[in-house]
């Protein structure tokens, strides 16, 4: 009789347990840093929002600063669910990824050279030039989306 309520016990705390390993966070790869960003989503693409003096992490990301987002369809749909809504991401960026070029007018804008004589008119990919992050977490943030 006392083997059941010790398989019971037992079964409980691996159900317990298993979610808190879920929630672990994966090492950071040596050319990747973590970042937590406010900012809003259309889409895959998150903008950069106003920062709080306080915040730390990814100072080099001016505001409006336009991220293409690798995030698992699940977490795409809650995302997309406060689409409107201010929300904070977390997840892995590249560092060094992004260098601002050109020559900032302000409020995230810079204007930077064209393509040069040799390159044959050619343009690059589209998605060559965006800055990409992996989205490992998001959280609703205070505010409100400019434009909507």
């Amino acid at each position: 009789m006392r083997i059941i309520p010790a398989i019971a016990l037992g079964l409980a705390v691996a159900v317990l347990s298993r979610p808190i390993a879920a929630q672990e966070k994966k090492p950071v790869p040596k050319d990747s840093v973590r970042v937590s960003i406010p900012g809003c989503t259309k889409g895959y693409i998150f903008t950069v929002g106003p920062r709080t003096p306080d915040e730390a992490s990814a100072p080099d990301l001016p505001e409006g600063t336009h991220l293409r987002m690798n995030v698992p369809k699940k977490m795409m749909a809650e995302i997309k669910a406060h689409e409107g809504s201010m929300i904070q991401i977390t997840g892995l960026m590249r560092k060094g990824q992004f260098r601002p070029g050109g020559v900032s007018i302000g409020g995230g804008v810079s204007i930077t050279p064209g393509a040069g004589p040799g390159d044959g008119g050619m343009r690059g990919a589209p998605i060559g030039n965006q800055v990409l992050i992996d989205v490992e977490s998001w959280s609703p943030f205070l505010g409100g989306c400019p434009g909507r």
